[in-house]
């Protein structure tokens, strides 16, 4: 008998847990933030793979429930960008930062780094609910030493000619920005 073969090893995978904004509605596959930031990474022949795990509408509720089937063996890099659908929702800030916080923990414990990315919260629920919508998720980044993204759609958010028609999600152009 022949040596046996032994399949390659899988290359390091960074996650992206996100919603719709990860998805990439409205998008083709590849011109969603992580097909794009796959470009880079091959690009720069670091030899990464990047799962898009994001679902359109989920909250970080479900980014916990999903947590353990999208964190594939040999991940090195969790992108965390949930939070929006909660904000949208008007759900309870301590609920989403409880999320967060367990997702973070888990993702952690099994030797992965994490990249916490931020959100902002529709204005429409007041003052006090956006800013602790906001400074959550710095709480968080700080708490946990994590790289910290304050705002996802940085230069995006707002910019009519870089979001598709229902001023929420990204066109082409506006995620190669995020």
């Amino acid at each position: 008998t022949g040596p046996t073969a032994h399949p390659a090893p899988s290359p390091p995978k960074v996650v992206a847990l996100g919603d719709s904004l990860t998805a990439g509605l409205g998008l083709s596959q590849t011109e969603a933030y992580p097909a794009l930031l796959q470009k880079r990474i091959d690009d720069a022949g670091l030899g990464f793979e990047v799962v898009n795990a994001g679902v359109s509408g989920d909250t970080s509720a479900g980014g916990v429930r999903r947590l353990d089937w999208v964190l594939a063996e040999n991940t090195r890099v969790l992108v965390l960008a949930l939070g929006a659908n909660d904000g949208l929702r008007g759900l309870p800030v301590d609920q989403m930062t409880n999320n967060l916080d367990t997702i973070i923990r888990r993702a952690k414990a099994r030797g992965i780094e994490v990249i916490l990315a931020g959100m902002e919260a529709p204005p429409n629920f007041g003052a006090e609910y956006t800013g602790a919508f906001r400074n959550a998720f710095r709480d968080l980044a700080n708490e946990h030493d994590v790289v910290f993204v304050p705002f996802l759609l940085d230069r995006v958010a707002g910019q009519s000619q870089l979001n598709q028609g229902d001023g929420i999600h990204p066109n082409a152009q506006g995620a190669e920005i995020l």
